[in-house]
């Protein structure tokens, strides 16, 4: 039986990968699954704001409109169970409607891809897999495995889905922070596969809320400061500029709406991964859900046109 299900898996990502256009499934109702379980109350019964206009939308009309994207790019707060819950209820009423849907996380690197893979293909089971990507739900917020990333692994593997580890391993981050690109010159063409190095850093609104963020308190910034900013965003751009690149890669296979989750802080305001993929992917049908860790009753004016749909799922 488990073979037979991962031909299946594997002739649906192959017909995804054939066809150039997307073929929906006729819509299922929405119900509650995996996502349901993970909070006390109804992850779909949140109020959900246009990110532009500030109207109110039904769990629906998300629905819809993000089954209409090529990319949806959900911005988490990382490990806020709401949040993930709602995040994977999305994903599941999206992987309802649509036969090419399929997920990719910024919470795991290039390198554990096939890690990923004898997961999803039943070769290794959950605890071998959780051992080979270093997964641990300690702490407050479930550590680097919270519930709602394993609900949504889940739901893409029970319906055959493909997963895309996303992100740049942190060893070739660490070498690009503290010795710059060029390092990775030195490095073998397997290892140069796992990143994509950014053509240009990115200015802008990004770049200045990330040396806010970083920075701090400091003011002026003193040259030893200004170069830890440097090398720092540096990093974070590898991350950027990966991540996008494994998307368009997702994309081009016909993964469509592929679902990335990522922290908001690479989405919001036209972040730092939605402007990689712009350039990298310039007609990308992009729709972008942040989750705001505040209490709200109508869209601030500081969120407005943080995404194209925005959540308050509290502290």
């Amino acid at each position: 039986m488990q073979k037979s299900l991962a031909l299946v898996a594997a002739l649906l990502t192959s017909a995804c990968a054939a066809s150039s256009a997307r073929q929906p499934a006729p819509p299922a109702p929405l119900r509650p699954t995996l996502a349901r379980e993970l909070v006390a109350q109804d992850p779909r019964a949140v109020r959900v704001f246009d990110g532009h206009s500030g109207a109110n939308l039904s769990w629906e009309q998300l629905v819809e409109q993000a089954g209409a994207s090529e990319l949806v790019l959900i911005g988490e707060n990382h490990g806020h169970p709401l949040g993930l819950a709602c995040a994977a209820a999305l994903f599941e009423d999206l992987i309802a409607r649509e036969n090419c849907a399929g997920l990719a996380m910024e919470f795991f690197e290039r390198d554990e891809q096939s890690r990923v893979d004898d997961w999803l293909a039943d070769l290794s089971d959950e605890p071998t897999f959780e051992k080979r990507t270093q997964r641990s739900s300690s702490g407050s917020t479930g550590g680097n495995w919270p519930a709602g990333h394993r609900a949504m692994l889940h739901t893409a593997k029970r319906a055959g889905r493909a997963v895309i580890a996303a992100n740049a391993p942190r060893a070739l981050v660490r070498l690009v922070r503290e010795k710059g690109y060029g390092a990775l010159d030195a490095l073998t063409e397997e290892q140069q596969r796992l990143v994509f190095v950014p053509p240009w850093l990115v200015d802008g609104r990004y770049r200045e809320e990330f040396n806010k963020f970083m920075a701090g308190d400091w003011g002026p910034y003193e040259a030893d400061q200004a170069a830890r900013l440097e090398s720092v965003f540096r990093s974070q751009s590898l991350w950027d500029w990966t991540m996008a690149d494994s998307l368009r890669k997702g994309l081009e296979r016909g993964i469509t709406p592929l679902v990335h989750v990522v922290g908001r802080f690479h989405v919001d305001h036209q972040g730092g991964t939605v402007q990689a993929v712009r350039i990298l992917r310039p007609d990308t049908r992009t729709f972008v859900l942040s989750f705001v860790n505040e209490q709200a009753e109508a869209l601030e004016e500081d969120d407005r046109g943080r995404g194209d749909a925005v959540i308050y799922v509290g502290k």
